[in-house]
């Protein structure tokens, strides 16, 4: 006889939030934090962590400026759609998808894998001047 463990569905929504320094140490705890915490959750995060890893990486290289860091931020809602939002300081430099590139460029690559990954992505302004980049993927 098998036995099921029911899934755990959230009663809430759940929320973290994290600020991390605008440094490439900081976008690869940006992604270790994710992993930990959709973990800890009980939720897959492989997906999650590749979109967190990118629009990290992204935030620290072109939205980067001197004495400021970035915020990492999950909202995982009841119906299993997490959305996953970085801001960084640079409001002035809004993200979009590059013109195709080839197969061997050595970048512009990042917002294509969010864009596979994520369900929707998309661009709002923050406080401050800043901006923030987000993802939706169904868990």
């Amino acid at each position: 006889m098998s036995q099921q463990t029911p899934t755990q569905t959230p009663l809430h929504t759940r929320h973290f939030a994290v600020q991390l320094s605008a440094t490439r140490r900081g976008a690869r705890l940006a992604r270790l934090l994710a992993e930990r915490q959709l973990d800890e959750w009980g939720e897959p995060y492989e997906a999650a962590a590749q979109v967190v890893a990118e629009l990290a990486s992204n935030a620290v290289r072109h939205g980067r400026v001197p004495g400021r860091d970035f915020r990492l931020r999950l909202k995982l809602r009841v119906d299993r759609t997490l959305r996953i939002e970085v801001t960084d300081a640079r409001g002035d430099r809004v993200p979009r998808l590059p013109d195709p590139v080839e197969e061997d460029a050595e970048g512009g690559m990042g917002l294509r894998i969010v864009e596979a990954c994520a369900d929707c992505w998309g661009v709002t302004e923050a406080p401050a001047g800043a901006k923030a980049v987000w993802a939706e993927l169904a868990l």
